[in-house]
């Protein structure tokens, strides 16, 4: 989250920062569509902090309307929300702060959602906490932590291929940890299958389980590519730099678009100007870049985490949903806002699947 501005003041951040106030940054950054939002999250609980950060997507296929949204309260746990926003349920979890799921896993002998946190109680060693997700009560019960390798959690997101389930976490220094879990059992374990590395502070990410890449969102410096396989190759391949332009420093959050067999987007968050980016999965070209403005509900500033999931989410959503943290809910504590990304792709022109 950036700290040494507010959007009333033309106020520059320290040196040692390298920022221009966010109003310099707008009109330097590459021209973005404007989209509104058509629903938002209760406020999370730890009021005026930077508190909310990351959403995760379970999508109800019987009964898409009600689908469950999974989103952190860094500073405190994790929430559970149905589409209308409002909270189902709230577990104590102290400080995580990215969130993942996925649904079909074999959780402690039988089959069910499976939520991974980054759990940074604490600093110098990284957690995943794991909990399954009770879809019909939209209840969340703690499994277990697994261990994530020396240094600080910081981001999350989950992959599967022929060889299971991983784990990706992302360490506040750039590191980041493959690991191979296992939660079929009474108690979850893991081990960390390899080891990648982006040079500085790296945060967001998301895995394409189609094509077997990872995505991750070093902050100061750019989007990254990685082999997502245990057996595939370390070194990244660079999608786009945080340039001032396109892509406007802090780069956080990820989100995958798919589309087909291998095309789509990724998404990014572009947090220093609020907006964000898509780039098309098959070439990692430039598509564009769009804002959530003031409508019926507030806009988006400073977004930390998003998440994307396509497919039908009922009436309000029918072609996907778009999640977004919000880091300015005007006077109440920051929230999620929720947009159709048939508005998105309205908005940008894109080509219908």
């Amino acid at each position: 989250m950036i700290s040494c501005f507010t959007l009333m003041t033309l106020t520059a951040c320290t040196a040692a920062e390298q920022e221009l106030p966010v109003e310099v940054r707008i009109a330097n950054a590459t021209p973005a569509v404007s989209v509104t939002a058509r629903g938002e999250t209760t406020p999370v609980g730890t009021p005026n902090a930077d508190a909310a950060d990351d959403p995760a997507i379970w999508r109800n296929a019987a009964d898409p309307a009600q689908s469950l949204i999974v989103g952190t309260d860094k500073k405190a746990g994790l929430y559970v929300y149905g589409l209308d926003g409002k909270s189902r349920d709230f577990l104590d979890a102290g400080r995580v702060n990215n969130v993942d799921l996925k649904d079909g896993v074999a959780i402690n002998g039988a089959q069910g959602v499976l939520v991974a946190a980054s759990d940074r109680n604490d600093v110098a060693n990284a957690k995943v906490a794991l909990f399954r997700l009770d879809t019909a009560t939209a209840k969340l019960t703690a499994i277990g932590k697994i261990d994530g390798g020396r240094g600080e959690a910081y981001g999350i997101c989950l992959g599967r291929d022929e060889s299971g389930l991983s784990a990706y976490i992302v360490l506040k220094d750039g590191t980041i940890n493959q690991l191979a879990i296992d939660a079929s059992g009474a108690t979850p374990t893991a081990r960390i299958v390899r080891t990648m590395k982006l040079g500085t502070q790296a945060e967001g990410c998301a895995v394409d389980d189609r094509t077997h890449i990872l995505y991750v969102a070093e902050e100061d410096v750019g989007l990254w590519r990685f082999n997502a396989r245990a057996s595939g190759a370390t070194t990244p391949t660079k999608i786009a730099a945080a340039d001032g332009k396109n892509l406007v420093m802090d780069a956080e959050g990820v989100a995958i678009a798919p589309i087909g067999e291998k095309d789509g987007y990724v998404l990014v968050s572009s947090q220093g100007d609020n907006a964000y980016v898509l780039y098309r999965l098959r070439d990692d070209a430039y598509v564009g870049r769009f804002r959530v403005v003031d409508g019926a509900v507030g806009g988006t500033e400073e977004t930390d985490g998003i998440e994307l999931m396509l497919g039908d989410f009922g009436p309000a959503f029918p072609g996907g949903l778009f999640i977004a943290q919000d880091g300015h809910n005007a006077a109440a504590a920051q929230n999620f806002k929720l947009v159709a990304w048939d508005d998105i792709v309205q908005a940008l022109g894109l080509a219908q699947p």
